[in-house]
């Protein structure tokens, strides 16, 4: 935001005027007038509310669904009531609302769009009220003849400049301790039993006993390292086995192609054989008396 301050006029302005503030020190060998501000006037109410930008964060403790459970955003019960209903939105831009206090430390109960993280920051955007200071200091000795013996009141850049002040640091202005964040440990990774049949063998979980720090130590120190020589004796072994693998495959698809062909010519003659089986097994129910 552009710096505001308020001030009298000898005449009526309109708004969005120009106007320009000059000054001239009648001490030093200044000619003329020396521009200290420019600007555009926004109002011309005295009585008006100058305000500026407000970024308040907090962070979640405790998460139900869309319920979340908000602190460090406020100090109080009395400032979560001032701001009930305000929107809030997190990191993820997922956006909420302030319903009630929660506790004595300033926490609430907010209700989100989406189910919130642990991990997120909360920020709420407002805006906070300025009040500029007020200042009247009027000048009669510039109306004397003799300008030469005048002391005028100096500035803060000439003071800074003759006696080599630097400029004061603003506290608030300033930035804080550098925010650390601990290494986030996540989850494994749990595949459902209906979607591992479905997954080549490379993707399936295996099932691997955890080895000792030792087996690991010996793992680590018998690296092989390969020359040439050896890394072509071994591609070409590879080569010659994903070549097997390839006519095994393929040699086992054709053989049950052709069974299922056998089978579908011979479905009739052992039909025929199985109806003519079952004709001699039968058994007549009476016998003819002699």
């Amino acid at each position: 935001l552009s710096p505001v301050c308020l001030g009298s006029l000898r005449r009526a302005a309109s708004i969005n005027a120009e106007y320009m503030g000059a000054y001239k020190n009648a001490t030093n060998s200044q000619e003329s007038f020396r521009i200290s501000a420019t600007g555009t006037i926004p109002n011309l109410d005295a009585h008006h509310r100058i305000v500026k930008k407000l970024k308040l964060q907090g962070v979640p403790y405790e998460i139900h669904k869309n319920t979340c459970f908000i602190k460090g955003m406020f100090s109080s019960k009395l400032e979560v009531a001032k701001f009930l209903g305000a929107k809030i939105r997190t990191v993820s831009k997922i956006r909420g609302t302030i319903k009630a206090p929660s506790g004595d430390g300033g926490s609430f109960r907010a209700t989100m769009e989406d189910k919130a993280k642990m991990s997120d920051i909360v920020f709420l955007n407002t805006w906070t009220e300025v009040k500029p200071e007020t200042f009247y200091n009027p000048i009669c000795s510039l109306l004397y003849e003799n300008k030469e013996n005048f002391l005028s009141m100096k500035n803060s850049a000439t003071l800074k400049k003759q006696r080599g002040w630097s400029k004061p640091a603003k506290t608030d202005s300033e930035y804080g301790q550098p925010i650390v964040r601990g290494v986030r440990k996540f989850a494994k990774l749990r595949i459902p039993r209906a979607i591992q049949g479905s997954l080549p063998y490379k993707s399936k979980p295996k099932q691997e006993a955890a080895k000792s720090k030792r087996q690991k130590e010996r793992e680590r120190k018998r690296a092989i390292v390969m020359s040439k020589e050896e890394k072509q004796v071994k591609l070409l072994l590879q080569e010659l086995g994903t070549l097997k693998n390839f006519r095994k495959a393929r040699d086992r698809e054709l053989k049950l192609k052709a069974l299922a062909k056998k089978a579908k010519i011979d479905a009739p003659i052992q039909a025929a054989r199985l109806a003519k089986a079952r004709e001699k097994e039968k058994v007549p129910t009476a016998w003819p008396l002699v």
